[in-house]
């Protein structure tokens, strides 16, 4: 056992209870992500200088584009677990795939349904669909980082035993010190990713549709892999043998999607010209 101990901030997982109804972080964290990326994308459309005429949807659109997401994300995240981690289980116990208040959500399953509600957006409004992708790469990781706080407020998914003076006892494990795994998911899948989008935002990625886009898919594939390596894995779920896990394996093709849009944004002329609306 290490020589110190961070104490593990016990934080009630329940905000408030009022009889049978209660609000969890948990659920705090999926609406605190989503109406702060419907601020920062209403802030992002507003400034004509990181666009410079390139096409993008109309700002007030933005409140159909949280609702899609919104929708996409919760479904998709929610098969995506049920199919990719558990499928005998939730095949056994039907019902308690619409049990969303239990936890059990697929990154990886959220981003092909937020992909697909996207692409229902831009057709039902004419816009570039990669520009609306782009606008939504570039505030998931504002979702991310408050999600991953809220696996450690939860806490779940905690990290592998270790002896680093960082190392923490969460509440429900063996009681060895581990990773705060959910921390370093956190600031990288989040806070750092979030401020490397920024910035090439900034550069005038908008004007590239499709580059926010696959840029957000590999830095966030080699940040979900880079964590791996500290996250515990679940043995019958998430344990694939020889150092590999479901999330590294996920995050390979999303890696592999991410370069091929990045390759064609950039072949592309600057201003997003070749991209029609509604594509």
């Amino acid at each position: 056992m290490p020589f110190f101990l961070l104490p593990f901030p016990a934080i009630n997982p329940t905000l408030i209870q009022v009889g049978p109804f209660a609000i969890r972080w948990y659920a705090l964290a999926y609406i605190a992500g989503l109406i702060a990326g419907w601020g920062l994308l209403r802030a992002v459309l507003a400034r004509e200088s990181l666009w410079r005429g390139a096409a993008r949807p109309s700002r007030e659109s933005m409140d159909d584009l949280l609702a899609y997401c919104a929708v996409g994300v919760i479904v998709g995240g929610r098969l995506g677990n049920v199919l990719f981690y558990d499928p005998s289980y939730y095949f056994a116990h039907p019902l308690d795939i619409f049990k969303l208040w239990e936890g059990g959500m697929a990154f990886h399953g959220g981003v092909i349904g937020a992909l697909i509600a996207i692409a229902l957006f831009a057709r039902r409004e004419h816009t570039p669909t990669l520009t609306a992708m782009d606008l939504v790469a570039l505030a998931a990781p504002i979702g991310l980082f408050f999600g991953r706080l809220a696996n450690f407020i939860k806490p779940e998914l905690w990290g592998r035993p270790t002896d680093v003076p960082w190392a923490m006892i969460f509440p429900g494990s063996d009681g060895q010190p581990r990773h705060p795994s959910q921390i370093y998911e956190a600031l990288l899948e989040g806070a750092a990713l979030f401020v490397i989008l920024s910035i090439m935002a900034r550069l005038g990625a908008f004007r590239r549709p499709g580059l926010l886009t696959g840029s957000f898919a590999v830095l966030y594939a080699l940040a979900r892999t880079f964590c791996e390596f500290y996250r515990d894995p679940d043995p019958r779920l998430e344990d694939l043998g020889h150092g590999l896990t479901m999330g590294m394996f996920l995050s390979a093709p999303l890696a592999i999607i991410g370069l091929g849009i990045v390759a064609v944004s950039l072949r592309k002329r600057a201003g997003g010209s070749d991209e029609r609306a509604g594509g």
